[in-house]
């Protein structure tokens, strides 16, 4: 797959959590309290990327310049205000919780490696929102996406419910099924990744962003001193560690995990979405019109060496014209020359 670079953060309630990350992604250790509006940023830097104003936060520092990370995956948890994660590398308070997006990396990650078409994924299934761009149209063109998909292919082979130990929760409650849809989605993107191992080979980065709200839909529906919830936030804590340990193996131990959990976003979370019945492999899967891409940086630097080698060219060519049409072949030429003092000679 592309370069990508796994990113495994994981915020709960109050706190990011870095689930995964190589060893030239250096995290450190300490209570550095984090916005939620910087993580986009944060994600940005330990891509290589550049961003607009100075990430001035001192739990990651400054990496390889020519070393990073293959694969970004951050997946935000709603409703719950912390999970049993233990196997992390770090925990950082997160505060201003506001809501926050992906768009803009994935955004640069869409303009600098065009040509490569590394997979980026945007997902929130109890919203039925998908957002694809690159590979990521052909390797997850059967991901079940809309609620009723994934309840069909909860009763499929290989669905989760075979494995999980459902314990209080229901097969036919709705706020039920919504969570065991939400893992069911997490374990087909590990099925299907594993069967495109090769994706993770390339040298683009690729970026996976993925909102879960199972638990807060339990939470409202049971409470969440409730046994549903509880028995819910177990089996979520060991699907993400298992999760995140899967995606880290997969790009080659080259990968950051994240994952957000946050009670209550601050303002309501809204955007645009797309089903994946609409998303078509274009020539520019960026536009809806089917428009060419826009060009990258060399761009300016490819026009400037074309343009200035045609007009030497051209110059080139009227001297070298004009000079033979004005020759006088007696004097000018080498070969009337030798020819001339020939016939003295003779």
């Amino acid at each position: 797959m592309s370069r990508c670079c796994l990113l495994g953060l994981i915020a709960l309630g109050c706190y990011l959590t870095i689930l995964q990350a190589p060893e030239y992604v250096s995290f450190q250790k300490g209570d550095w309290p984090i916005s939620g509006e910087k993580i986009p940023d944060m994600v940005a830097l330990t891509m290589g990327f550049s961003v607009q104003e100075d990430l001035s936060w001192p739990g990651l520092r400054a990496g390889p310049l020519f070393q990073r990370p293959r694969a970004n995956v951050l997946v935000v948890v709603r409703g719950v205000d912390s999970l049993a994660l233990p196997e992390s590398v770090a925990s950082y308070p997160l505060e201003n919780p506001v809501p926050f997006t992906l768009d803009s990396v994935a955004e640069t990650v869409h303009t600098l490696f065009a040509e490569d078409t590394p997979v980026v994924l945007q997902l929130a299934p109890s919203e039925e929102r998908l957002y694809m761009l690159g590979k990521a149209n052909a390797v997850f063109e059967d991901l079940p996406v809309t609620l009723q998909q994934i309840r069909a292919r909860l009763s499929q082979d290989g669905s989760v419910l075979a494995s999980l130990p459902l314990n209080s929760l229901s097969r036919n409650a709705e706020a039920d099924l919504l969570f065991l849809s939400e893992v069911q989605v997490l374990h087909d993107i590990t099925a299907l990744l594993q069967r495109h191992r090769h994706l993770a080979k390339d040298h683009s980065p690729d970026l996976y962003s993925l909102e879960l709200s199972g638990l807060e839909e339990l939470g409202r529906r049971y409470g969440q001193d409730s046994s549903q919830y509880q028995d819910a936030t177990a089996i979520l804590a060991n699907v993400l560690q298992k999760f995140g340990e899967d995606l880290f193996g997969l790009y080659g131990d080259s990968a950051v995990v994240e994952v957000v959990t946050v009670k209550n976003f601050e303002v309501p979370h809204t955007r645009k979405s797309r089903s994946i019945l609409e998303s078509k492999q274009i020539s520019n899967p960026g536009s809806p019109y089917n428009l060419a891409y826009k060009y990258n940086f060399e761009y300016a630097v490819i026009f400037n060496i074309v343009l200035w080698l045609m007009i030497i060219l051209a110059l080139a060519v009227i001297v070298i014209s004009y000079n033979l049409w004005n020759m006088d072949p007696g004097y000018d030429s080498i070969i009337y020359r030798m020819t001339n003092q020939k016939i003295r000679l003779d």
